[in-house]
């Protein structure tokens, strides 16, 4: 018991990226079962802000966790839902504002702004797989704030110089919109899944009554099962004890 507790606190101590994987490791064959499939996924992220000027994408990695919960009466279809606990979205190249400080207001005159909003995500999907192991997918996103922040950058002498502003205060604390994937099931070791995915909010971004800015996102993404080979053997080690046929000379000598 006390070595449960401590590494509960050890875990929850931990950055949520780090402490993911290693929940995943020590109890992803435990997670799973003939009906419920348990991994992490991960890859690269290309997001704007629909309604901001901006000059480009934002380009971050994203990290979470998976669950494919199959319907017992036809395993096609599932639940895919879990946590993107790492999952930077915002724009690249919005113009330059005051900072209401003249020395930063004329140190960065004449440079660059990166916004980016970090949100735990949460997909709730509905998937179907196809025999060909294509798979479609959409349902609601929901996103709840984590950081916010501008980057200011300017360059001096080929050194960059750079500022962060803190604006979690101006952004929504609730982030909501629509997912829609495409992906492939690849029968390699215990599977892998390679996934397309867009996200398109609904819910506008920023605070106050400016104009109104939704994120928008295209995950390009990695998932792997985590436990699904020592599960299938744990339950394969279970039947065979099940049926298991005692002989006569195997039982033990009546007294």
């Amino acid at each position: 018991m006390k070595k449960g507790l401590l590494l509960l606190i050890a875990l929850f101590c931990m950055s949520p990226a780090r402490s993911q994987v290693l929940i995943s490791l020590i109890f992803g064959d435990k997670l799973n079962s003939p009906f419920l499939e348990f991994g992490l996924d991960g890859g690269v992220n290309f997001s704007t802000i629909s309604g901001l000027e901006s000059s480009g994408t934002n380009v971050g990695f994203n990290l979470g966790f998976y669950f494919d919960i199959r319907s017992k009466k036809n395993p096609a279809w599932m639940i895919n839902t879990g946590v993107i606990v790492k999952s930077p979205m915002g724009a690249h190249g919005i113009p330059v504002y005051s900072l209401n400080d003249t020395n930063l207001d004329n140190t960065f005159a004449g440079g660059s702004v990166n916004r980016e909003i970090r949100y735990f995500n949460v997909p709730i999907l509905i998937k179907y797989q196809f025999k060909n192991n294509i798979y479609l997918k959409t349902g609601p996103q929901l996103g709840l704030l984590a950081k916010a922040f501008d980057e200011f950058k300017q360059e001096y002498d080929k050194d960059d110089v750079i500022y962060k502003k803190n604006i979690r205060d101006q952004i929504r604390v609730i982030d909501a919109g629509v997912a829609l994937g495409v992906g492939y099931h690849m029968n390699v070791g215990n599977g892998l899944n390679v996934t397309v995915q867009y996200y398109y909010g609904l819910v506008p971004v920023m605070k106050g009554d400016g104009p109104d800015v939704y994120n928008r996102s295209l995950y390009v993404t990695a998932g792997l099962p985590i436990g699904k080979g020592k599960a299938a053997q744990r339950r394969a080690q279970k039947e065979a004890e099940l049926n298991k046929v005692i002989l006569p000379e195997d039982e033990e000598p009546k007294k």
